[in-house]
């Protein structure tokens, strides 16, 4: 073989292993989560994770540990990683806007879940109506107990969207149904702060015929300060769906839970990131459907 068909062929293969690992390479997307020490955010990653495999997308996951400051950092580090679009879930509404505008600034499509940004160009948002399922809550509570209940809220995360839309959604059932609000205190979206809350709650409301905690892990501490009481008789209601949640409704620990469904709000995220980056339309707001689940 002459130099020159040498040449040739080694061209040749240096073009189809070109083309080969072209065809193999995959773009990052990724996915700054809020936290994942809460299950429900474990479930949003599983399921954006599945189907980033499906799309043949490589997804880059970073968790904030629901710290504003951290979160800041994550998205700094994905627009140096080359990162072709942003799937965020927000660890506060307000405090998010700055890691929107630092993506914004690098080219960077953003795709809220479950929490909104209030600052910034999202590209689009994949969340439940947080409305409709407070109104669900407060709704289930004066079915059981009816008008004149004695309820106790436990809220999430003061600044995100979550909190604030499932606290309007309950208020706006309480126009409805003039519950008799005993107490509505902060508890973080935290199981231990749920419980601390609800056993100081307790000494001045021993009363209480009702807790809406506006996510499963509030619920389940509130559900343990009650049992530690001997309080048996108090309508739980939580929200998420969680398998925890569920599993304590089930078994009759807990009243009701308003399920969301976070492996689809994650799986779904990764379905408009694919049609971002392919040039489609996407619509503004994907919401993601509720479902209230009993005994």
């Amino acid at each position: 073989m002459n130099m020159k068909k040498l040449a040739m062929l080694v061209s040749a293969t240096a073009l189809t292993l070109s083309v080969s690992a072209g065809a193999m390479a995959k773009d990052n997307i990724a996915l700054v989560v809020s936290t994942l020490n809460n299950p429900f955010f474990v479930s949003m990653k599983d399921g954006a994770q599945k189907k980033a495999d499906e799309l043949g997308y490589n997804l880059i996951v970073l968790d904030s540990q629901n710290n504003p400051a951290k979160e800041l950092g994550n998205v700094q580090d994905l627009t140096v990683r080359g990162t072709k679009l942003l799937l965020i879930n927000p660890t506060d509404s307000d405090a998010v806007g700055n890691a929107v505008l630092m993506a914004n600034k690098a080219k960077i499509p953003v795709v809220t879940l479950d929490r909104a940004a209030n600052k910034g160009e999202v590209a689009s948002h994949v969340a439940s109506d947080n409305v409709a399922g407070g109104k669900m809550a407060g709704e289930f509570i004066a079915k059981k107990l009816g008008n004149d209940a004695k309820v106790i809220q436990l809220e999430g995360i003061i600044g995100t969207s979550a909190a604030r839309e499932r606290g309007e959604g309950f208020k706006q059932s309480m126009t409805e149904h003039p519950f008799k609000l005993l107490a509505s205190q902060p508890a973080d979206f935290d199981r231990t702060k749920g419980l601390n809350v609800m056993q100081n709650l307790l000494t001045a409301h021993s009363d209480v015929q009702a807790v809406f905690a506006q996510n499963d892990e509030m619920a389940l501490g509130a559900m343990r300060a009650l049992q530690t009481a001997g309080k048996k008789d108090v309508l739980i209601v939580g929200f998420d769906g969680t398998n925890d949640g569920i599993k304590a409704v089930k078994s009759g620990r807990m009243s009701a839970t308003i399920a969301q469904q976070p492996e689809l709000i994650g799986s779904m995220g990764v379905e408009v990131a694919d049609k971002i980056l392919k040039g489609e339309k996407v619509e503004a707001s994907n919401p993601v459907a509720l479902k209230l689940i009993t005994e």
